[in-house]
C-alpha cells in the first residue's frame, strides 16, 4: 500500500495508525504548495484525489482510499489485535466514530481553511480561533474525567487524529496552557515509538 502524504498535515494521522498496527507503507510525498500539487514522482495528484488533498491510500490492487478518517478506521481494520479501533457493532466502536466525527468537523475543519489562509481576514481568524478553544475545552474535561486517552486507557486512532491536528495550535498561535490535561496527552502521544518513527519518516521535530 501507498500513503500519499504531506508533511505538517492530516496525512500523519494514518501514517501513525499504520506504524502503531505495524502495516508497511510506501510513502509519496505531495508538494501541496504547488498547483496543480504533484507527487515527488510527478505525478498530478488530483488524478489520484480528485479532491486533491491529503491522505490518499492506493491498496494494492490499485484502488484509492480518501477521507483521513476512513483511512484510519480502514488500516487499523487490518490488525485488530493492535487494538487502534473496537470491533464492528460495539458501543467502544461507535465511540470512537464520534471522536474521529468530533475532531474532523469541529476541529480538523476549523483550523483548515480558517487559520492557513490568511485571505479570510482577521475577523475570520479570531472567531475560528475562539470555537476550537471551545472545542479544546470539552476535550480537555474528557481527557481529565475519562482519559488518558480519548476511550480510556487504549490508545486508539482517534487519539493519532486529535495529537495531529492539535498538533497544529502551536503554528496557528492557540493559547493551549489553559488545557493541562490536553497537554499531557500531546507529550504522552509523542513519546510513543511508532510516532516518533512516523514524524522522524516526515522529516518532522521529534
Amino acid at each position: 500500500m501507498k500513503l500519499y502524504y504531506a508533511a505538517g498535515t492530516c496525512s500523519l494521522s494514518p501514517h501513525i495508525v499504520a506504524r502503531e498496527a505495524g502495516i508497511a507503507l510506501e510513502l509519496e510525498r505531495v508538494d501541496i504548495f504547488r498547483t496543480p500539487h504533484i507527487t515527488e514522482t510527478g505525478v498530478d495528484f488530483t488524478t489520484v484525489n480528485p479532491n486533491g488533498y491529503v491522505p490518499a491510500l492506493q491498496l494494492d490492487d490499485g484502488s484509492i482510499l480518501t477521507e483521513g478518517s476512513a483511512i484510519v478506521q480502514y488500516l487499523a481494520d487490518l490488525k485488530p489485535e493492535s487494538r487502534l479501533a473496537p470491533p464492528a457493532g460495539t458501543r467502544e466502536r461507535v465511540a470512537l466514530q464520534t471522536w474521529l466525527g468530533f475532531i474532523a468537523t469541529e476541529l480538523h475543519k476549523m483550523f483548515s481553511p480558517w487559520l492557513f489562509h490568511p485571505e479570510y481576514g482577521a475577523q475570520a481568524q479570531a472567531a475560528a480561533r475562539a470555537r476550537i478553544a471551545q472545542r479544546l475545552a470539552f476535550v480537555e474535561r474528557h481527557l481529565r474525567d475519562r482519559g488518558p486517552f480519548l476511550l480510556g486507557d487504549t490508545f486508539t486512532a482517534a487519539d493519532a487524529y486529535l495529537f495531529t491536528i492539535a498538533g497544529w495550535t502551536s503554528a496557528t498561535k492557540i493559547d493551549v496552557a489553559p488545557f493541562p490535561s490536553l497537554g499531557a496527552f500531546m507529550e504522552r502521544v509523542s513519546a510513543r515509538p511508532a510516532v516518533r518513527e512516523a514524524m522522524r519518516a516526515e522529516g518532522m521535530k521529534t
